[in-house]
């Protein structure tokens, strides 16, 4: 009885499987080897595709074919030098063969040389029968160098050739994105689905280009037509209940995202919007259910945890808003937005000082924005921490040079500690560069502001 193509190939795998365990001498011809070692080499298991290319060049010593396999796995374990040994040596017995000059580009692009990757695939190009796959290789050696206008027609020729190549689809439309050239994507997208009416992938595209564009409307037309032609495609309700939301249609949009929960397995960002929708209806009870099968769902969605962090914040419940960003915390102590949480609420509870510590660990987490700088001085004042305020304003003053907040908040501070050279020196920074940031030492030094030395300098100023 003969057997299938598929029934073929897992015989050869598990004759193969057998040989190793047994340790038996076994013939496979080239092809079989090609196919077994092509097969290890899509599910990762490089050491067994190691082991058939050795045994199959022990049998085929002469075969190309196993050869170009075995440049591939020395690509992979980056011994450039080896794969391109090998690849000279077979350019001289097969200098029209395609893989060989897509091996050498392979090589070139590894070493970042990729418009020389790019002229060895251009030859590639005229010697091979598989003109899609080189155009993509072609395409990503261009998406390198960041030439997206020449990235994009390699990918549009790919995928002229095979219109079932969705990665080339979303390649395009990500190289329309970062040239900025909406209307133009979306202009090729509609020429595409002239030719694939049921595209539900391109409708999906042409809906995110019209949602960006703000145009509501016409993104829903889009999305409804990718449900059309595929009515289990869970990314096109998404998007429609996303732009239900900005329509404030919100009972429509919890529908959409209602659906996806029942066509797979649910998700927290589908949880979240319903969630969300709920809080614009003023279902409150509906709102928080969501909010936390969100954070069940997916503990590290920190989307999830903030909306009922704020949620309880607007209603003026501090404390159940602590509770639930110190819950936060506990998963994700690294998250910068959790510790600006932090430090908000525990600032509306009066609690000074873990309100500092959640600003001195937002900083230290890489959030430098004037208002966390500026924010922990204060602090830092009200608890009497003057030293520590003057650091903090001077490693402030490196991001923010010449900032009248900071200069002020300098002056009040040296005054403070009775180091007035000092604290003249940056009063007049501060007048130089905004004197109605003055109000900053009358609102934080009030003492300070009204010595008659100090209204002299600024009244001078003023005037």
């Amino acid at each position: 009885m003969q057997l299938s193509q598929n029934e073929e190939h897992h015989f050869s795998l598990s004759k193969f499987e057998s040989m190793l365990k047994t340790n038996d001498i076994l013939f496979f011809d080239a092809d079989e080897f090609g196919s077994i070692i092509f097969h290890y080499l899509e599910v990762g298991k490089i050491a067994l595709a190691k082991k058939a290319v050795r045994l199959g060049l022990e049998q085929h010593p002469n075969s190309i074919h196993l050869l170009l396999f075995k440049v591939e796995i020395y690509i992979f374990e980056n011994k450039l030098e080896e794969a391109d040994f090998i690849l000279n040596s077979l350019h001289k017995i097969e200098p029209s063969n395609e893989e060989i000059y897509i091996q050498k580009a392979n090589i070139l692009s590894k070493k970042d040389a990729h418009q020389e990757a790019i002229q060895m695939l251009e030859i590639a190009l005229e010697n091979t029968t598989d003109a899609a796959d080189v155009y993509s290789l072609l395409a990503m050696e261009y998406m390198f160098l960041e030439d997206y206008e020449n990235a994009k027609k390699n990918f549009m020729e790919c995928l002229a050739i095979d219109q079932e190549d969705y990665s080339a689809l979303y390649n395009i439309i990500y190289c329309f994105d970062m040239l900025e050239e909406s209307k133009e994507s979306i202009k090729y997208l509609l020429s595409f689905i002239e030719q694939n009416p049921y595209c539900e992938v391109a409708w999906h595209q042409i809906g995110k280009q019209y949602f960006d564009l703000k145009k509501y409307e016409k993104a829903l037309d889009a999305f409804e037509y990718a449900i059309i032609s595929d009515e289990l495609f869970i990314g096109a309700y998404l998007e429609k209940g996303k732009v239900f939301e900005k329509l404030g249609k919100y009972k429509e949009a919890i529908q959409n995202y209602q659906i996806t929960l029942e066509l797979d397995d649910p998700t927290a960002f589908a949880y979240l919007r319903i969630g969300k929708c709920y809080e614009k209806l003023e279902v409150e009870d509906l709102a928080i259910h969501y909010y936390k099968k969100a954070t069940h769902e997916d503990p590290l969605l920190d989307k999830a945890w903030i909306a009922i962090t704020d949620f309880h914040y607007r209603k003026l419940n501090f404390q159940k808003a602590l509770y639930y960003i110190n819950k936060a915390i506990q998963i994700d102590e690294e998250n910068v937005l959790y510790w600006k949480r932090f430090a908000k609420i525990n600032k509306k509870l009066n609690f000074i000082e873990e309100a500092e510590k959640g600003l001195k660990k937002s900083l230290e987490l890489g959030n430098y924005e004037l208002e966390t700088w500026v924010t922990r001085c204060d602090l830092l004042i009200n608890l009497g921490e003057y030293e520590t305020a003057i650091e903090t304003m001077f490693q402030a003053i490196e991001f923010y040079p010449d900032t009248a907040e900071i200069e002020y908040r300098l002056s009040g501070l040296h005054f403070t500690i009775n180091e007035g050279e000092k604290g003249y020196h940056h009063l007049k920074n501060g007048l130089e560069i905004d004197e109605e940031y003055v109000m900053v030492i009358e609102y934080l030094f009030p003492n300070i502001f009204d010595r008659p030395s100090i209204q002299s300098l600024i009244n001078k100023y003023k005037a």
